[in-house]
């Protein structure tokens, strides 16, 4: 029989959640709550799908304490099965936010609010006893590049004023969901608690969501995920699009000593897939360097070579580098096989012999889609195909997608509608707006994509035996380049630069810095986290994988690029592929070890390539290049920066010296 859940507040043990230090201050009279929230009128909740007495305990008692706090009509217990797929996609389709796109199997369309379109960073946070544990105090008041932080009590006052009643009129679903395979030693749980059904299918694609999770959970912590699109019913204003959304009040906090994720007011990726980003970087990091392992923005590949012997990488990349077109690449270079194990996150851990083993926490792939083609990544093209939410895409009027970068792709006789319902759309008439929204997305079940490694699920995780940083960077910085050694490599990644697509406060595309290609997503204070990457040189009896930095973007005089990137990308992890076996193929260079001449594999390649041009190091490059690292680091990481990468940029500054 469904349960109920009564009204009565009362506070229950210490860090159990955000309405629980809400219902302390109700008691103890200290909140500015306006009367109706404080008066709570006498009434139960429906549960309308699922069985609240068959939770275990801490998760019923998270249940109840929000639905207390956020006044949902209904609760729904996610059980993640076909049979209740079918119903959120009916309700979906009937509340006009989901469109069934006819021309594929099982494929959906939704288009948001314009207001509610990206990840909002100045409006996430993370909240610490300390500003200090979690973002390093800038040098000269320079204002900090590498987090946001805000103080408990402020936050507290926040999440107070936004979601009490945000769910009236609203069911509150449960989604119990596993970041990695159900039972891995090293998977993590939460429990998201949400008013969107549109979140709930994405999370079912996104993660592992249902009954199975629960029967591994027992009664043990999990992490608390409350979402709200912080529209209750009646709308007090009207919705573009059937998109209920609030971003005039949107929130994304984090607070790490209660295990929790509050998001408010936006319904879109990032901001309300709350296994994403938010636990599998921010708080994951946080529970990383606890536990003593790493929780990483980066690919992970397997690469077979042609005597059937394999390795596997994992590679952090900022945005706009194609980073999920290396994952699913299909090899240029004949007798190689690359596999996909995953394409934005990975969990790392160091097992009992020394070997650092991971798993892609994620069970989909949020991909934007602009950009995407049979041209730049077929097998993702493939993987789309069916059983997907497509989010601000256009749509074809026979019943398909429409992205840039689909042009050779489509009939000419079909019409095009944009994500803004401009039903006939045409690049020469649409005055610079494009058809796909530049940050939309597909979301996708990984277990379609047609290079799946077959360990991809592995409990135990995949070997690494090579990491990879990279970045956009038009000159200077050659194609590929090992470290000298641990400590150099974790240089490298603090080091990272990218050219970017410019924020609306630059002119132009501008090099930023994003070290590590996890800028916007540290959970604590960087300068600590390079010193938990340090700290693995100096433990006995592990196998540290090598560490490369890469570059598929140099171009020549006449701003081409020099590297043809795509498959033919497939030649440098060949070259770091020999390098992990301890072949004699590198030349020691002023920034690390780059390939002998003749051992980049360039049999078959269609077009010449000036190798000369594409390793060389301009003098005058590299010495600006430590200058604005140093500055970097000087003004954003400052006392906190850890001796040993001051060394080694003291180290490269010399060696630049003597070009």
């Amino acid at each position: 029989m469904p349960g109920t859940i009564k009204t009565e507040i009362k506070p229950t043990g210490k860090n159990e959640g955000l309405s629980t230090q809400l219902s302390t201050q109700l008691l103890k009279g200290t909140t500015k709550l306006p009367k109706s929230v404080l008066v709570q009128p006498k009434r139960s909740f429906r549960v309308i799908y699922g069985d609240l007495e068959r939770l275990p305990h801490r998760v019923r008692h998270y249940v109840e304490e929000n639905a207390r706090l956020c006044q949902p009509d209904s609760i729904h217990i996610c059980d993640g099965s076909d049979k209740e797929n079918d119903l959120l996609m009916y309700i979906l389709q009937k509340d006009g936010i989901l469109k069934r796109l006819p021309k594929y199997d099982n494929c959906w369309l939704s288009t948001t609010d314009p207001a509610d379109v990206a990840r909002v960073e100045k409006k996430t946070f993370m909240s610490t006893k300390l500003k200090r544990d979690t973002i390093p105090t800038p040098k000269h008041g320079a204002d900090c590049q590498l987090g946001n932080w805000m103080s408990l009590e402020d936050m507290d006052n926040a999440l107070n004023m936004r979601f009490p009643d945000c769910m009236k009129g609203r069911t509150m679903y449960v989604i119990p969901f596993s970041m990695g395979p159900v039972g891995s030693p090293l998977s993590k749980i939460g429990i998201e608690l949400t008013d969107s059904a549109y979140v709930v299918a994405s999370m079912r694609v996104m993660t592992r969501v249902g009954s199975k999770v629960l029967g591994v959970l027992n009664d043990e912590e999990f992490v608390k995920c409350l979402h709200s699109v912080g529209s209750p019913l009646p709308l007090s204003r009207p919705i573009h699009n059937n998109w209920p959304c609030n971003p005039q009040n949107t929130i994304i906090a984090h607070i790490p000593h209660r295990n929790e994720i509050c998001s408010f007011g936006s319904g879109y990726g990032g901001n309300s897939l709350l296994g994403k980003k938010c636990f599998a970087l921010r708080l994951g990091s946080i529970l990383a360097k606890k536990e003593g392992w790493l929780a990483e923005h980066m690919l992970i590949l397997g690469i077979e070579n042609e005597k059937g012997q394999k390795k596997y990488i994992a590679a952090a990349f900022p945005s706009a580098c194609g980073k999920t077109n290396l994952a699913m690449m299909n090899s240029s270079l004949p007798g190689y096989k690359i596999t996909c194990v995953g394409d934005d996150i990975a969990w790392m851990r160091f097992d009992s012999s020394g070997k650092l083993r991971a798993i892609n926490p994620e069970a989909g792939f949020f991909g934007v889609a602009p950009g995407t083609s049979m041209k730049t990544n077929p097998n993702a093209m493939k993987t789309v195909k069916s059983n997907t939410i497509f989010t601000n895409v256009a749509q074809t009027s026979d019943g398909g997608f429409f992205w840039e970068g689909m042009e050779d792709e489509i009939s000419k006789s079909v019409t095009i509608e944009s994500w803004l319902g401009d039903k006939n759309w045409s690049k020469e008439d649409s005055e610079g707006k494009p058809a796909a929204h530049p940050n939309s997305r597909f979301c996708t079940p990984a277990a379609q994509c047609p290079i799946m490694d077959p360990a991809w699920e592995s409990t135990e995780g995949v070997p690494i035996d090579a990491i990879i940083f990279g970045g956009r960077r038009p000159k200077g910085v050659p194609l590929v380049y090992e470290a000298m050694n641990w400590q150099h490599g974790v240089f490298m990644g603090a080091a990272m630069r990218s050219e970017s697509t410019a924020a609306a406060e630059h002119a132009g595309k501008v090099i930023m810095h994003d070290p590590f290609a996890m800028r916007p997503f540290f959970g604590y204070n960087f300068g600590d986290y390079l010193k938990h990457w340090l700290s693995f040189q100096d433990k006995p009896n592990l196998q540290l994988p090598r560490i490369y930095h890469v570059n598929w973007f140099r171009k020549d005089a006449n701003n081409h690029f020099i590297w043809p990137g795509f498959g033919e990308n497939a030649r440098v992890l060949d070259w770091v592929f020999r390098r992990c076996d301890g072949e004699d193929s590198a030349d020691m260079s002023a920034i690390g070890y780059v390939p002998k001449q003749g051992t980049l594999n360039l049999s078959g390649l269609k077009e010449e390539v000036d190798l000369k041009e594409l390793f060389s190091l301009p003098p005058d490059f590299w010495r600006d290049e430590v200058v604005a690292i140093g500055k970097y680091f000087d003004e954003q990481v400052n006392q906190d920066l850890p001796p040993q990468i001051l060394d080694e940029l003291e180290k490269l500054k010399q060696r630049v010296a003597a070009l």
